[in-house]
């Protein structure tokens, strides 16, 4: 009886989405070392950008341009869009990947809790009680809208909890990198399933 082994792939992608509001550019590679060039124009918003390469292991490179004069909002969703389009092709046929991940993260008084499924199906689950509208000049809301566009277009079933949190910046920075470490353990490629696709259907 044989083993199956896993076969190499680059898992990279390149995408461009321009829009009357905004003009992003996305290049990620899924089996990166976590580097980050990121340049959005809403400085907290890149930080929590540098948490999902940085604790995912995902090369990150994303250039955004929006009509900030307005508000935030088509940036960070455009973002959340572009970046999802991006995954969904890097990822490919999800074969031999791992497809579940979670994680807890915790920030001093903080704590939250991702859990991903790349189900081929889009879903959204967020319940992060912001303590306060604003970080520097990221409104809150707007992570809701980041992680819809996220899952519409990587067509991913995700659930997000913050469990404990009195500081908005705490909730955010807990969130992000919860979701990179679930992200992290769902692209695994897992030994064991060589080329198959996790799914008893044989498709994602």
């Amino acid at each position: 009886m044989t083993t199956p082994t896993s076969v190499a792939t680059d898992r990279i992608a390149d995408v461009q989405r321009d829009t009357s509001e905004t003009q992003i550019r996305v290049r990620i590679n899924l089996d990166g070392t976590g580097a980050a060039k990121l340049s959005t124009g809403i400085g907290f918003f890149d930080h929590m950008l540098d948490q999902i390469a940085r604790h995912g292991l995902i090369d990150l490179d994303i250039q955004a341009q929006g009509d900030l004069h307005i508000d935030g909002h088509h940036t960070v969703e455009d973002v959340g869009i572009t970046l999802g389009q991006a995954f969904a092709q890097a990822v490919g046929d999800k074969k031999g990947i791992r497809r579940y991940g979670h994680a807890y993260v915790p920030l001093d008084e903080a704590l939250s809790r991702v859990v991903i499924d790349f189900s081929g199906r889009p879903g959204l689950h967020m319940r992060v009680p912001f303590k306060s509208g604003m970080v520097g000049g990221f409104d809150t809301q707007l992570a809701f809208e980041f992680f819809q566009g996220f899952v519409n277009h990587a067509s991913v079933t995700l659930h997000i909890d913050n469990l404990h949190g009195e500081n908005a910046h705490h909730q955010a920075e807990t969130v992000f990198k919860a979701f990179a470490r679930a992200l992290r353990m769902a692209l695994e490629r897992d030994p064991r399933m060589g080329q198959m696709i996790p799914s008893t259907k044989g498709s994602l």
